[in-house]
């Protein structure tokens, strides 16, 4: 077991590539599909496996971990304005990956677990598919240390709006910094997938993500703008910290698919001053974002670079991807390594674990008609096995989360009751 252990920890070093190259999209028609379900939610829709990448929706949920030294990094300073900084940089580095993924990763299984333990980044994480209609994840992340606990449950609503798929993630993000006593929420930002029918797939995510300290009042509000009518803003976040009192402390910008910087207010507000004067803003044009009724389908041509102003401090610069990530479904290093599963892992993993899913691993290696038939071979064993559960007038129950409300926040929340990696899964449910 401990040797094992041992390759359970380290597993992330080794998975460099994908068994095989993704299979091209261009003879498939999402069309046929969609065109019945406009301004409908799509989670009950059943897409073709070819528009998948091969990870579940609990192992994309994972990849919020990936700049995991961002939260040691806040642990480590004194300062709760410098903390709410950097915790800033990593609400934003969460949502980084998707950037170019416009492949729809796989519904997760009632009863559907993952587990990811990175000794080298000082956490473990453990994920359960805890509702199928609606769709809900929850996950829970702790530090080896006693650090910091990061943990939520998202309830992913995807629309189709004629030309784009517009995903609204809700759910809360709580992060916990231990050693300060401190707790953290904020909700993601809008995220919109263009070009559904026709054209090259673009990513935008937009809104506003009010991150809040809950133990000092502190509060930060970044807004991720939407590409407007040119392009200009395409990526582009900026924001503020301000005090319990309301003062401004610092003001945060950047992009979620480059890099954040912090700089004082004072700075920043004379730096725009005198870009205007020179007529940096003079031409720049605002539009209300909307996915529906878009007339332009082509992406902005948009440079992808960060105007940093003197004075700035860099909070996060996003890792670069491995040189094949176009031919790996524009998968990062980190997502590269999710599915990895050595020799005798699945003796000390729960039998839920979605690295055991046979539809997963037959997309993995791009043999697209296995994959569609285990996709609709596990659809319908868990149609079987709710069907059963009626007729015995039995409710499904959540093995490691169970619901409650979240104690900083007030609102509902599933929350982690531990155990898992007790690796006691007699009871675990059979969903392959």
């Amino acid at each position: 077991v401990c040797l094992l252990q041992v390759i359970l920890w380290f597993r992330g070093f080794a998975m460099k590539t994908l068994p095989a190259e993704m299979i091209s999209r261009n003879n498939f028609s999402v069309w046929s599909i969609l065109k019945k379900c406009i301004g409908m939610e799509l989670s009950k829709i059943a897409m073709p496996v070819v528009f998948n990448e091969p990870l579940s929706f609990l192992q994309r949920i994972s990849e919020y971990m990936e700049h995991t030294h961002l939260i040691h990094k806040a642990c480590s300073l004194s300062d709760s304005i410098d903390r709410m900084q950097v915790v800033a940089a990593f609400a934003v580095s969460a949502v980084a990956s998707q950037w170019e993924r416009t492949g729809k990763p796989f519904n997760p299984l009632l009863g559907e677990t993952y587990e990811l333990i990175r000794e080298d980044e000082g956490y473990r994480l453990i994920s359960e598919q805890v509702s199928h209609h609606p769709p809900i994840s929850a996950f829970h992340a702790q530090s080896l240390k006693q650090e910091f606990e990061f943990h939520g449950s998202i309830y992913p609503k995807l629309k189709f709006w004629g030309k784009s798929v517009e995903a609204e993630p809700k759910g809360t993000m709580t992060l916990e910094l231990l050693k300060h006593k401190e707790a953290y929420t904020w909700t993601n930002p809008m995220c919109c997938v263009h070009n559904i029918i026709l054209g090259k797939l673009w990513i935008e995510q937009y809104g506003t993500v009010e991150i809040v300290n809950h133990s000092t009042g502190d509060k930060c509000v970044l807004n991720f703008k939407p590409c407007g009518m040119f392009g200009k803003e395409l990526h582009k976040v900026e924001g503020h910290i301000q005090d319990k009192s309301k003062k401004k402390r610092r003001v945060i910008y950047g992009k979620w698919t480059e890099c954040m910087y912090s700089v004082d207010p004072k700075v920043y507000d004379a730096y725009k001053k005198s870009d205007k004067k020179t007529g940096g803003d003079s031409k720049k044009l605002k539009q209300e974002h909307s996915c529906e009724g878009e007339e332009a389908d082509e992406m902005p041509d948009v440079q992808e670079t960060v105007t940093v102003i003197p004075g700035s401090a860099l909070l996060w610069r996003i890792t670069p991807r491995p040189p094949h990530s176009a031919q790996m479904y524009n998968f990062t290093s980190f997502a590269m390594t999710l599915n990895e599963l050595e020799p005798g892992m699945e003796r000390l993993m729960a039998p839920t674990d979605c690295r055991l899913r046979p539809d997963i691993r037959a997309m993995e290696n791009a043999d697209i008609e296995t994959a569609s038939s285990e996709k609709e071979r596990l659809e319908e064993k868990q149609r079987a096995a709710r069907r059963e559960r009626s007729k015995d007038e039995e409710e499904w129950s959540t093995r490691w989360f169970q619901l409650g409300t979240n104690p900083h926040t007030g609102g509902e929340d599933w929350l982690y009751t531990g155990g898992y990696f007790d690796r006691n899964y007699t009871d675990c449910p059979n969903i392959y």
